[in-house]
């Protein structure tokens, strides 16, 4: 049975608070057993990914949505249900768009984003389309019904 926390870091992440679910799920992965703590720390560094994307951090959101993918990697294709496959499919789109992007168009990957539009001076940067990151179970979730 996965913990209460990790699903309120999952909702934290859903809803775009990536700071809030970084401090969940770091309280988790501080506390877990060695060979839990890369799954907790690859989300929670895809999750500060995120947090630098939306602060136009072009160099941390790349170098975490990395990293956190292949943390992520011995935990496919599912894991504490969470559908990890698809998590680390989601990280390395958002990972390809920055790097297409560069640091110059950054603005244009975090506009994305962001829930707010954001205008941006870059107006040779090409559309990201991409859907907002969301972690999805890979089971019902504890407490959860299945209709």
């Amino acid at each position: 049975m996965s913990p209460a926390e990790l699903w309120q870091g999952v909702d934290q992440f859903n809803r775009g608070d990536y700071y809030a679910c970084h401090d969940t799920l770091e309280a988790i992965w501080m506390d877990a057993i060695a060979q839990q703590k890369p799954f907790y720390q690859g989300i929670l560094q895809i999750a500060v990914g995120f947090y630098h994307l939306r602060n136009h951090n072009w160099r941390g959101a790349a170098i975490l949505l990395g990293e956190g993918s292949h943390r992520l990697g011995p935990f496919e294709p599912a894991h504490s249900g969470i559908d990890v496959v698809d998590l680390v499919d989601q990280a390395q789109a958002w990972l390809m768009a920055l790097q297409t992007a560069g640091p110059e168009g950054v603005q244009a990957v975090a506009a994305q984003l962001s829930s707010a539009t954001e205008a941006t001076t870059d107006v040779t940067a090409e559309p990201v389309n991409l859907p907002p990151p969301q972690i999805r179970a890979s089971q019902p979730r504890p407490n959860q019904s299945t209709n």
